[in-house]
């Protein structure tokens, strides 16, 4: 029985019963954060992913068109790629040799009685949206229609930052010892952000919810961003960059929020200075000073993007009690490291967070 204000029972966090209930009822029938579109640059490269008992290939066609398929060989159900990413002119199933185009049909086998209808023999497709850069999928047969009220909403914001003109230029897997639930739960609330002191530099962390409720000692903290969030508004407005908060979170089955931050003290990135991490900005921005557009997507996904940089995470559910936490840092494809970028400066806040996040979990 629901118990709002009450946190769920320890079972949801432990019980292999209801984990394998998240797996049929939220990860095989909900759209899913899968990565971005720089996983899969140029043609015939690919990526896997396995979301519960089910194996997805994500690869880019000759048509430059980013497509999912099922990791199922037609012929006997053997696991086409093992590998987790790659490149590929075609793709091969080793088991027998059938063999499929990066755009999904039959385009060799041997021995096939003549009359078989090859045309029937493709890789079953999975629902895949590319939403300015980021993948989404959808395992169901038939997925959930308002992920369009999500794309209206976060693409003007998004888009700007031309995630697609950007590479990844570092990613790390972390293996978090909690529950997908858990994990989800800590990011979403910030009351425990005093163990993140590295991101409290950057970021402003407030719980009032108007000008009467800062207390005494909060003053002079409140006063400085409010300084800041004016200065901000008058330079995303000069740019048009939209900036409100939009949040759709409750009875959808696609749920999300987005706004854009103001960032404390330089306000240009998240680096141990607050200061660009790198001299190539996104897109076509003319300054690294823009605060940060924050996109949080049910059920798992987080995301920062930057004048200079973006960082995207999104988690998959391993066990009841582990859960795979993946970071990428995305810089501008003709950014370069050494001159334009230091990798370290890049991603040393969110590494350290990330590990705390991990303890915390």
């Amino acid at each position: 029985r629901r118990k709002p204000g009450w946190s769920l029972e320890a079972p949801f966090y432990t019980s292999r019963e209801i984990f394998d209930l998240d797996l049929d009822a939220i990860w095989a029938r909900h759209w899913i954060h899968a990565g971005v579109a720089a996983d899969v640059p140029e043609p015939g490269d690919y990526v896997t992913l396995e979301v519960g008992r089910y194996s997805v290939i994500i690869v880019r066609g000759t048509d430059r068109q980013v497509r999912a398929f099922h990791n199922v060989c037609r012929h006997r159900g053997a696991r086409i790629l093992n590998d987790a990413k790659g490149s590929a002119a075609k793709l091969v199933c080793r088991y027998h040799n059938w063999t499929y185009g990066l755009d999904g049909p039959l385009a060799f086998a041997e021995h096939l009685a003549p009359d078989v209808d090859r045309s029937c023999l493709g890789l079953k497709p999975v629902h895949l949206r590319n939403l300015a850069g980021l993948l989404f999928l959808c395992l169901a047969d038939e997925p959930p229609t308002d992920f369009e009220d999500m794309a209206r909403a976060v693409e003007p914001y998004l888009a700007p930052h031309g995630l697609e003109d950007c590479r990844i230029a570092a990613e790390d897997d972390v293996v978090v010892q909690g529950n997908w639930k858990a994990t989800m739960e800590n990011n979403r609330e910030c009351y425990h952000c005093s163990g993140h002191p590295e991101l409290l530099k950057i970021f402003f962390q407030f719980f009032a919810h108007t000008e009467d409720d800062v207390k005494p000692r909060q003053r002079a903290y409140y006063e400085r961003y409010r300084r800041i969030q004016g200065e901000m508004v008058d330079i995303w407005q000069a740019r048009n960059l939209p900036w409100k908060l939009v949040e759709l979170l409750d009875d959808r089955a696609t749920a999300f929020r987005l706004e854009r931050l103001a960032l404390d003290n330089a306000g240009e990135s998240y680096t141990v200075d607050t200061r660009a991490a790198s001299k190539r900005l996104c897109g076509s921005f003319d300054t690294p000073r823009l605060g940060a557009l924050s996109l949080h997507t049910q059920p798992n996904s987080w995301n920062h993007f930057l004048g200079d940089h973006a960082v995207v995470f999104d988690i998959l559910p391993l066990t009841p009690e582990t859960t795979r936490l993946r970071t990428r840092w995305l810089v501008h494809k003709e950014a370069v490291e050494g001159r334009d970028y230091d990798l370290r400066n890049l991603t040393q806040v969110w590494r350290t967070t990330n590990e705390q996040d991990a303890t915390f979990v």
